[in-house]
């Protein structure tokens, strides 16, 4: 059985990169949307097993994407893993604070990135 996993990230050239490498490393089935308010119509009616989502992202950002997974009865138990280029200390700390499993800074090792991702589902 392949699990799904839910890409959210605006740059398409990211999520499409994503994409690839977790069909082809990991062997995922791969949804996609480029925006928090798209992720979340996605998250609820595809139910992913994991959500990769961009922090930094118009309109609605990762944050308030998270939250809003988080108060959803169908989206609350989905485990999440926040995609960012900010590797700053005190933002990971905050980022760890929001109960997600996990946070990758970009740019990643795709192989490393499907390792994380089994580990969180296993």
């Amino acid at each position: 059985m392949t699990r799904k996993i839910l890409i959210i990230d605006d740059d398409d050239d990211i999520r499409e990169a994503t994409q690839l490498c977790l069909e082809i490393v990991g062997n995922w089935e791969i949804v996609t949307a480029n925006s928090g308010k798209t992720g979340l119509v996605v998250a609820i009616s595809q139910q992913p097993a994991l959500i990769l989502l961009d922090v930094m992202m118009p309109d609605m950002d990762g944050l308030e994407t998270l939250k809003q997974l988080q108060v959803n009865a169908v989206t609350k138990d989905i485990p999440v893993m926040f995609l960012t280029a900010k590797a700053h200390p005190a933002e990971q700390r905050q980022f760890t604070q929001l109960k997600v499993s996990g946070v990758i800074t970009k740019p990643y090792d795709p192989f490393e990135l499907s390792n994380r991702i089994a580990k969180v589902l296993a």
